[in-house]
């Protein structure tokens, strides 16, 4: 009886410890700097970046039109990212991503998070 007490308790701990050091944790998180659309199209590749404005468009499979007062971006935002959240074109929101680019060059953000303001 009492191997199978500590055997219950050590497994408790184990399936417990990874969420319990996660949300313990109070520091800086990675976000990259606040900037507009137009500034993020020449940042440097693999920079961090966070923007606020809308998601306009549905372009193809994990492919949004992102959009700020100062331009557009394609956006790739996995249905993970979302976290459930419903966002239309009349939703502001603030993303944070890393800047990649396409083979023929063009820039887009890959979203990391995004957040409904």
């Amino acid at each position: 009886m009492h191997f199978l007490k500590r055997f219950v308790l050590t497994l408790s701990l184990a399936i417990a410890a990874p969420g319990l050091a996660k949300a313990q944790f109070t520091g800086p998180t990675a976000t990259g700097a606040q900037m507009t659309v137009q500034a993020a199209q020449s940042a440097r590749i693999s920079s961090y970046v966070t923007l606020e404005g809308n998601i306009v468009s549905h372009l193809r499979s994990d492919y949004y039109l992102f959009r700020d007062a100062s331009g557009e971006i394609q956006v790739e935002i996995p249905q993970r990212t979302f976290g459930g959240q419903e966002v239309s074109p009349d939703t502001p929101i603030r993303i944070v991503g890393e800047v990649d680019r396409r083979i023929g060059g063009q820039r887009y953000i890959w979203v990391k998070s995004l957040q409904v303001l």
